[in-house]
Parts: C-alpha cells; structure tokens; sequence
C-alpha cells in the first residue's frame, strides 16, 4: 500500500476515492475476507497524509453518490441496477459497459467537479 499510495501521488495532482461504507461490504458473506484484508482505511490514511504532504489534492466522493448507476455515457440514472450485474447497459443511449469501470469513470467526474469548486488555477 505504501508503494502504490505514494506511486499514486507522485503521479497524479488530484486523486478521487469513494468514502466506502467497509462494514457494510463485509456484509456480503461471499466477499468479506477479500474485503476485509484489503486495507481500505489504510490506503486511505496513506492518500490523506501523503497528498497533505506533497499539497496535492484528495476529493472523497461520498458514499451515496449514485457512481454505478449513473450512465457514464450520458448520465442517464439506472435505478434498477443491482450490485451482482457486472456489466451494464444503458436504457437510453444503449451504452454497454463493464459495471467497475463504469463507477471508476463516473467517480472520475465526481472528483473533478467537485475539485473544481475548491481548485487553485495557479497550479
């Protein structure tokens, strides 16, 4: 984690997570060791500390942004869209998409936007 959290800051100037609700995915029976052994607070604290260091920027989407269901396409909102489809297809412009690469781009948008609200153009 500390190679991959400074790899990260070294690389990027704004850095977008979800605030995942852990205790909740643990939940999930199937999932919960994998889960549990990642670290995700962990990861978080070293992004947090090390982006503060460096004065780079950390945006934590929360955790109730709709980043799967939205299409990353158009931004239509799929309500019925249930967290064992992997993939996804978007009921109005026909966009098909894996469902995590989907969230990755959306959270890409989210952090970027909300970035831009506090952003310094100077840099």
């Amino acid at each position: 984690m500390h190679k991959t959290s400074t790899e990260l800051v070294n690389t990027y100037d704004t850095i977008t997570i979800e605030d995942l609700a852990v205790k909740n995915l643990v939940k999930n029976h199937n999932l919960a060791k994998a889960i549990s052994d990642m670290g995700w607070r962990q990861l978080r604290t070293m992004l947090e500390h090390k982006t503060g260091y460096q004065g780079k920027n950390l945006v934590v989407i929360g955790r109730f942004q709709p980043s799967s269901k939205l299409c990353s396409n158009c931004g239509n909102h799929k309500k019925d869209l249930k967290l064992s489809d992997r993939a996804c297809q978007c009921d109005r412009c026909g966009n098909l998409i894996d469902s995590d690469v989907n969230a990755a781009y959306n959270i890409k948008k989210f952090g970027v936007r909300d970035n831009s609200l506090y952003a310094d153009v100077s840099h």
